[in-house]
């Protein structure tokens, strides 16, 4: 069965070389560089997993997760991200004190790396 993945980031070209490399693996992929018309086309239990990129207009990756959360409370969510590590434990101690490391890629990825911990989550 083909894994769908939801793709939020607002920087156009990351946004289009995901969904190239991960359709190119066989994935289902939606992309969006507006995380509000992300949320608005998001449905439940449509999505395998979702990577957002963190830093973003208007709403940033992690108030998207919740938002998206409240809609889903299974599909896996994972977070891009070029910030340095100390942005990432503040985040993850104070709202997500059990969220999988293994679910925060570092931009920017190489490609089978990208895909190998893709498939490692869902």
């Amino acid at each position: 069965m083909v894994k769908r993945i939801l793709v939020v980031d607002d920087e156009h070209d990351i946004n289009l070389t995901l969904k190239f490399v991960l359709e190119g693996k066989n994935f289902k992929v939606d992309s969006f560089t507006n995380p509000l018309v992300a949320l608005q086309n998001f449905k439940s239990g449509l999505y395998d997993l979702v990577l957002l990129d963190v830093k973003m207009p208007v709403m940033n990756g992690f108030a998207l997760c919740q938002a998206i959360r409240k809609l889903d409370i299974k599909v896996k969510i994972c977070f891009l991200t070029a910030a340095e590590d100390t942005y990432y434990e503040t985040f993850r101690k104070q709202g997500y004190p059990n969220y999988d490391e293994n679910c925060i890629l570092r931009k920017p990825i190489e490609n089978e790396l990208l895909i190998k911990q893709i498939k490692s989550i869902i």
